[in-house]
This record gives C-alpha cells, sequence and structure tokens, in this order.
C-alpha cells in the first residue's frame, strides 16, 4: 500500500542559533553606541536640537524593538496556554508604505501659542501628503485629518502637553489627502518661557505604517499557528479516544475458540509512529465467530487523525458484522470495497481478513492490496500465494479472490500492516526481515512471545506511520 506521507522537498529550516546571537551581539553593541552618542552630545533647546534629541530616541527605540524581536527568535514561539484566548485586532486600512528611507518617514513640527506661527519640516508634509505650498496645519486643524476614533486620543495628549506639561508619547491614525491612510507615532514636549508658561510644543511624528502591519503580521501569523496547534492537539486527542475504543479491549494472549485443542492462541500489537501525533486508520481483530470459526483481520486506511480512525471505525464495524453473518473473505471484501467507494469521506484502504476452522486447520483468506499473512513452519517463514484483491475504495464493483491453505499444529502465523516493515517505497527489504526471524519464531510457544520477538525487531525503528502486528499460534 502506498506511504502515506509525500515529501517532495524539505521544509524550511530555522535560522542557526549561531547567527541569532551573533545579531544580537551586534544590536546590544550598535545601541550601546547609540545611546553614548545621545548621552554625551551637547544639544542646544532648541527646534534642531530638540530634532536631533529624538532622533536619537528614534534609534534606541528602534534598536530596542530588534534587540526584542531577536530574542524571540532565538527563543522560538512559546507553547500557549490550554485555555489562551486570541483578542481580535480591530481593523486596519494600511496603503502600500512611503519610499525613502526612515528619515522621510519622520517629520518635526513647532507650535508657537503666543503667535500661532506653525512650521512643519518638509518631511512632515510629505508624511501628511500635503503640499508644502497649502500651509503647516494649526492644533485645531489637526484632528481633521485623524480617525474619528482617534481623534479623542490625540486631543487628550496635546491638552496634557499644553495644560499640565506632561511629554506626548502617542499613536494615532490619519487620512492623507490621497486618501491612504496612515499610522504615526507622535513624540513631543512643551517649550516653556521664562515664567514657565508653555510658549510653543514641539513634536516628532514618525510613520509607522510599516512597522505596525509587521507586527500584525506576526502576530496573525503567531496567533493562527497557535490556533492551528490547538485544534491539532484537540484532534489528535480525538483520534486516539476513537481508536482506543475500536481496537480490541483484549491485553495479552486470547484463545479461539475456547476449549478447543486446536483453538488458535492470538496475541497482537499496535506500534505509534515515530512522530506520535501522526494517529492513522490501523486495525487489527481477532474474533471467535458463531459457526465456531475464528476471524483474524488487519488492515489500514490512508490518511491521519480524526478522519482516518472514524472511517477505520467504520470499516472495522462492518467487517465484524459480515463475519458474524457468515459472509465468507472473498465477498466480505467486496462488501468492503462498495462500502469505502460510497463513503462520503474519500479514502484508500487495504486489508488481509481470515477466517480459521479449527476442526479442518483450514485458513481461508483474501486480501485487498495488503501484504500476505507469513506463514512459520519447522524453522523456516514464507508468504502466502495472494488471491487476486486490489486496494479498497480503488475501483467500483472490483472481485476478490479466495484463497485456502492447509495448517498444521505449532504453525505461526503474523499478518502485519505495511507501515512495520516499510522503508522509502518499498516493504521488500522489511519482509526478508521479519522472514528471517524464523529460528526465533520457531522456538517461541505462545503467540504473546512472537508479538515480542517481532517489536522487538522493529519497534524501535523510525516508521513514517504507525503499524499493526498480529500473531497466530495452531494449537496441537
Amino acid at each position: 500500500m502506498p506511504s502515506h506521507l509525500f515529501a517532495d522537498r524539505p521544509s524550511p529550516q530555522p535560522p542557526e542559533r549561531e547567527t541569532v546571537d551573533a545579531l544580537i551581539t551586534q544590536t546590544r553593541r550598535l545601541r550601546g553606541g547609540v545611546d553614548a552618542v545621545r548621552r554625551d552630545a551637547v544639544v542646544d533647546d532648541d527646534a534642531h536640537g530638540r530634532w536631533q534629541r529624538a532622533l536619537c530616541d528614534l534609534a534606541v527605540h528602534h534598536l530596542d524593538d530588534l534587540g526584542t524581536h531577536l530574542d524571540q527568535l532565538k527563543e522560538g514561539l512559546p507553547e500557549p496556554a490550554p485555555e489562551e484566548t486570541v483578542e481580535e485586532e480591530p481593523p486596519r486600512f494600511e496603503p502600500d508604505p512611503l519610499p525613502g528611507s526612515l528619515l522621510s518617514r519622520v517629520g518635526s513640527a513647532e507650535w508657537n501659542l503666543l503667535t500661532d506661527a506653525v512650521d512643519w519640516s518638509d518631511e512632515l508634509f510629505q508624511i501628511f501628503g500635503r503640499p508644502p505650498e497649502s500651509g503647516a496645519m494649526s492644533l485645531d486643524e489637526l484632528p481633521s485629518m485623524v480617525f474619528a476614533e482617534d481623534q479623542a486620543l490625540l486631543t487628550a495628549m496635546v491638552t496634557d502637553c499644553l495644560v499640565d506639561g506632561k511629554p506626548i508619547d502617542g499613536e494615532f491614525r490619519i487620512v492623507r489627502t490621497d486618501g491612504r491612510v496612515r499610522t504615526l507615532h507622535m513624540m513631543g514636549e512643551p517649550v516653556l518661557d521664562a515664567d514657565g508658561c508653555t510658549a510653543s510644543m514641539w513634536a516628532v511624528l514618525r510613520d509607522v505604517s510599516e512597522l505596525r502591519r509587521s507586527q500584525r503580521a506576526v502576530r496573525e501569523s503567531r496567533d493562527s499557528l497557535r490556533r492551528e496547534r490547538h485544534i491539532a492537539r484537540t484532534e489528535h486527542r480525538l483520534a486516539v479516544e476513537l481508536q482506543e475504543a475500536v481496537l480490541p479491549p483484549w491485553r495479552g494472549s486470547l484463545r479461539l475458540p475456547q476449549g478447543n485443542p486446536a483453538a488458535l492462541d492470538v496475541a497482537a500489537h499496535y506500534l505509534p509512529s515515530a512522530s506520535s501525533a501522526l494517529i492513522g486508520g490501523d486495525w487489527y481483530d481477532a474474533l471467535e465467530l458463531p459457526d465456531g470459526r475464528s476471524l483474524l483481520t488487519v488492515g489500514d486506511l490512508t490518511g491521519h487523525g480524526v478522519t482516518a480512525t472514524g472511517a477505520m471505525a467504520m470499516l472495522l464495524g462492518a467487517l465484524r458484522g459480515m463475519a458474524v453473518a457468515g459472509i465468507r473473505p472473498g465477498d466480505l471484501m467486496s462488501h468492503l470495497n462498495q462500502l469505502l467507494d460510497h463513503s462520503v469521506q474519500p479514502a484508500l484502504g487495504s486489508a488481509v481478513c481470515c477466517q480459521y476452522d479449527p476442526a479442518t486447520r483450514v485458513l481461508s483468506w483474501a486480501q485487498a492490496g495488503h501484504p500476505a499473512p507469513l506463514l512459520f513452519r519447522g524453522g523456516t517463514g514464507c508468504a502466502l500465494t495472494p488471491p487476486d484483491g486490489v486496494l479498497l475504495g480503488a475501483t467500483s464493483g472490483a472481485g476478490y479472490g479466495q484463497a485456502e491453505v492447509q495448517l498444521r499444529p505449532g504453525d505461526l502465523l503474523v499478518l502485519h500492516t505495511d507501515g512495520l516493515t516499510r522503508r522509502g517505497t518499498s516493504d521488500e527489504p522489511g519482509c526478508r526481515r521479519l522472514l528471517e526471524l524464523a529460528p526465533r519464531l520457531d522456538a517461541v510457544r505462545t503467540a504473546q512471545d512472537g508479538v515480542r520477538t517481532v517489536v522487538e525487531e522493529f519497534g524501535e525503528t523510525d516508521r513514517q506511520g504507525d503499524a499493526c502486528v498480529l500473531v497466530a499460534r495452531i494449537g496441537s
């Protein structure tokens, strides 16, 4: 049966930790240099001096943000709390970023309260999309370009600055004259006269639209990943619970039918994939039938998760019901193929179904694109010659052959799904390894010992998917 996993190309790898450490070191060194320049510089308390000081502050803020993001990149995304909820962000309407360097996205302004003079830098006119000949906007005019939801915030910041002398540090959105929406970060202070009264207010405005857009993209992708992880954990838990509810509850060896000298000694084991998150549609089952025969079956459905385990539960339930009703293996496979072909959730499956008659020690069996049972006798092993049978769900109206084999006391049958032995695109080397276990399996006296021998050989390998193995020993 084809492998469920496809890897056409390797997934992108995260950056090397050493590379991130080097960037963090460079960022911290640069941050210290900028901070030293800001601390040692002699700055006059005029518009140009305030502009220089503000640029230093902005550079420090940028480097602090960069350091924080690099630290997060180094640490990786933390696992979310089980009950964590994701807060919805208000819609933001951001156009293409303004061209140019950082300086083209930073402008300054000063509003003189005594003369009503307003001075805007060329960069601020560019940020607002306002031609310089139209003149700078007064504090009373400025809210006309601000989003209605942000006008109260801007008014409060300006009032606190002019009345209480508090510095301005906040963000608001504007609608430019060309209709573009921008997010601005405003930093400012009051300028006092000799009497300590507010004479003017200066401010530096930075267009942070790109930065906020990037932050939202990071936040939204992180939240999306957290939601996907939560969904994956939930589906995994449901798949495990469904699998445990459907697979046979017995552990250890099982004798079928009870009290018969030629009864089967049966044991089985489920082996998870190397990645425990991949819960597939593998099954095994052994069941005593009303007419005294015994049912042995293993199978596998494509896919993983709740969908695969749900389809497996449906198929295994149907298989049990038809076997109890007396339907023979070949016809039973035809009915399963029809059921899967008409299923709402399309899938492919492989299966082997055996019915053992203890009175005659004859095994009747059919298969659907599945590895044949292995028969071990007298220290050697071989695969039974399979009758015709295609994958379940592959062809409408497909017919399935049925074969019979005469068993002897002490014979050992091994049924398995292909995930047990598959390596890459072929499972032939794995089957040879199974057959090479013949001397060891010849020495076992119970089916449980046989399962233990197989699991010791295959249980610790890195399988691409999960697998099942069922061992049946013919009584004397």
